[in-house]
């Protein structure tokens, strides 16, 4: 027994031996240390008043299919051509389905594919929160800059279409997304072509206008528009990843460059779950609800499998190294402690979202009365696909849940795959990582799986290198003023920007 007892903990041993070997020599990426000073720019207040008159036009998208009011959208356009004129003069500039606007750059070159940069003018609407400075016209960019906030924000500080100028900060809804990316794009071909300059490939801007309601009437006939004219381009970028500060990420002790090179899918169904109607003062044994309820709770109980897709594998390859030792020894012993080291993914709703199919359970209909039973409760459950899971698995798992239920499943809303993965070991990625240095030189970069959906991956039919990234440095609690209140970005960020889209402009073939 004791010779049994002796040979198992001398296997334990060699085990834990092995393991801390593999997890001290495992390559995980190091944090960048520079001696150099991240880049400083000059401000330059004319940069900024032109930006902050676009984010004043309230280009709101709302509705299905993109059937709104476009008449701020007529304002917008009219506003670009005569705040950006050089570049609609020295450029091929048409317009897409009338509100799609494309421009290209003429390059040196025409062997070279082009490149292509996205963005979009549609912004959502800014919600009812009150307005602590009612005052619009505010403009005082030589103000003192604030700390960036700390928790999310309950007010705006000054109106969401003020475009106001405060604190350091370029307020208003679009602020990050995404007139920052539209108008420091804008800013930086100007400065290539007042410079005299001529890229060796032709360069592209697109900007679309109907994003946040499914881009069908924007990127979709741009990218329509580019297919049919033969074009494929060596990169594509657009929005996604940001650069998150240090403690945004629980468990990263470092600011880490999250750069999208894939995105999940979309699939929203709509399951009408049929019972017994009547009055309440009767009710049946098993009612509607209460069977919508079951399968609620099902979906939510059994998800999808997780997994560590090849993209999120080199995500924590990068990032590992900035994390807990006992973290670094799952991800270097994935062999061993890959179901422990999902199940504490699993845990977390963010990192959840990057090893599974999520689900989530949104609209519910029922009754209008307190005592009457409706024969049909109808409620909508939200699935964001992961690399790997398709469409057609989804709906044998939404199958499976309904199981044994009189119901009916619609599917509502833009279904789509995941995205393609685009490489890492392209020029077009390794660009994105240089234009990172040149601003932030201590940053952690990596791939990453944008969660959220974008136009970007409508663009995978014209570019097997397709990326999204914005190079702002924000917190955890910037990040989600996107669509809600006090969205504002940093002068220093936007001109940031404005150098980091340059830089990759003049420096792609260089």
């Amino acid at each position: 027994m004791k010779k049994v007892f002796f040979g198992l903990l001398t296997v334990l041993l060699i085990l834990i031996g092995f393991m801390l070997i593999r997890t001290i020599t495992y390559p995980f990426k190091e944090v960048p240390i520079s001696k150099s000073q991240a880049f400083t720019i000059q401000k330059d207040d004319s940069v900024i008043y032109r930006f902050s008159g676009g984010i004043k036009i309230p280009t709101i998208s709302t509705g299905e299919l993109g059937d709104f009011d476009y008449t701020s959208f007529d304002v917008f356009k009219k506003y670009l051509m005569q705040t950006y004129s050089l570049v609609y003069q020295r450029t091929a500039y048409y317009e897409v389905n009338g509100y799609g606007l494309v421009f290209k750059l003429k390059g040196s070159n025409p062997a070279l594919k082009p490149i292509l940069f996205l963005s979009h003018m549609d912004v959502v609407p800014p919600g009812d929160a009150p307005i602590i400075h009612k005052e619009g016209a505010v403009f005082n960019p030589l103000d003192k800059a604030l700390p960036a906030v700390q928790k999310v924000a309950e007010k705006w500080d000054y109106p969401p279409f003020s475009g106001a100028v405060a604190n350091g900060r370029i307020y208003g809804r679009g602020a990050l997304d995404m007139k920052g990316m539209l108008f420091s794009l804008m800013e930086s071909m100007t400065g290539l072509i007042k410079e005299g300059y001529t890229p060796q490939r032709d360069i592209y801007l697109a900007f679309g206008f109907d994003e946040e309601v499914g881009g069908r009437k924007g990127a979709e006939k741009i990218v329509a528009d580019f297919k049919q004219k033969g074009l494929e381009f060596d990169a594509v970028y657009d929005e996604g990843g940001v650069i998150l500060e240090k403690g945004s990420i629980g468990g990263i002790d470092a600011d880490v460059a999250l750069i999208g090179c894939a995105e999940k899918g979309f699939l929203s169904a709509r399951i009408k779950v049929k019972g017994l109607g009547g009055h309440s003062s009767m009710p049946p044994l098993e009612s509607a609800i209460g069977k919508a309820a079951i399968i609620m709770q099902r979906l939510e109980d059994d998800q999808m499998k997780p997994a560590i897709t090849p993209l999120i594998q080199e995500f924590f390859d990068n990032v590992g190294g900035a994390m807990s030792f006992s973290t670094r020894m799952a991800i270097a012993n994935k062999w061993l402690l890959k179901p422990v080291f999902l199940s504490q993914l699993t845990k977390n709703n963010s990192t959840n979202a990057l090893v599974r199919t999520t689900t989530a359970l949104t609209m519910m209909k029922g009754s209008d009365g307190t005592n009457v039973l409706s024969p049909e409760v109808s409620f909508v459950v939200n699935f964001r696909l992961l690399p790997g899971n398709s469409i057609q698995e989804v709906k044998e798992h939404i199958a499976k849940a309904t199981k044994g239920f009189d119901v009916e499943v619609e599917e509502i809303d833009n279904t789509r795959a995941a995205s393609n993965v685009s490489p890492t070991s392209t020029k077009a990625y390794q660009m994105i990582v240089a234009g990172i240095r040149q601003i932030f030189p201590n940053v952690l970069t990596t791939p990453y799986l944008t969660v959220g959906g974008t136009d970007a991956y409508k663009y995978q039919i014209v570019s097997e290198n397709v990326y999204r990234f914005i190079p702002f440095k924000i917190n955890s609690a910037e990040q989600q003023s996107i669509h809600s209140t006090n969205e504002y970005i940093s002068i220093e960020n936007y001109q940031k920007m404005i150098h980091y889209f340059t830089y990759i402009m003049r420096n792609y073939d260089s």
